[in-house]
């Protein structure tokens, strides 16, 4: 499990790709500062397990469905890339609950400078939009926001000078792709009211 707060900003080195996999490597000296084989790392918040390391960088096996429905499928050497270690049992919980797991990609419609902050708006795809809430968490490319604005089919986000400094999502211009994962407790919310979960009293 993560929460969201980005630790490092990697960099892709290199990418190796098979019949339906692909293995990655990544320059990342503070993620893999206490790392060990099968450690879980977020990657543009896709968890991956570390199969190889060295005193400044992973390499993790990527399958096809990983490649197929997030972004990871298009990275290139050279990428920055956003990286978060899994959460210790004994650490503050900085921003919500994020399991790694992507739910869809997306599209940044546009990016609104402001004095201090940026507001990035995205595209909603339809089948997120019961989970997305005004002033609700959501993850995108692994980093815990609170959505500042929602309609039937776009979301906003207001990005702090820290975010924009230390992730990705600084550097993203309109047109381009992040991952999504929205709030996994919308989702057991949900799965109850639907019959579909246990509930015990």
């Amino acid at each position: 499990m993560f929460t969201g707060i980005v630790e490092e900003l990697g960099t892709l080195t290199q990418r190796t790709d098979g019949h339906d996999s692909s293995v990655i490597e990544i320059q990342a000296p503070t993620v893999v500062s206490d790392a060990q084989h099968g450690h879980s790392i977020a990657v543009n918040g896709v968890c991956l397990t570390v199969t190889t390391h060295t005193a400044d960088g992973f390499t993790a096996d990527v399958m096809a469905e990983t490649l197929n429905h997030s972004s990871l499928g298009r990275l290139q050497a050279g990428d920055a890339v956003n990286l978060e270690r899994a959460m210790r049992a004994d650490a503050r919980f900085g921003g919500h609950i994020v399991q790694g797991h992507v739910d869809a990609t997306t599209t940044l419609l546009s990016r609104e400078p402001g004095e201090k902050w940026d507001v990035l708006t995205f595209a909603l795809p339809p089948e997120l939009r019961r989970y997305v809430a005004l002033k609700g968490s959501i993850a995108l490319d692994g980093v815990s926001l609170t959505v500042s604005g929602v309609t039937e089919d776009t979301f906003a986000v207001s990005l702090i000078p820290t975010t924009l400094e230390l992730t990705t999502l600084g550097r993203r211009q309109a047109g381009d792709e992040v991952n999504v994962e929205v709030d996994v407790l919308a989702k057991y919310v949900e799965s109850m009211l639907a019959g579909s979960g246990a509930v015990t009293s």
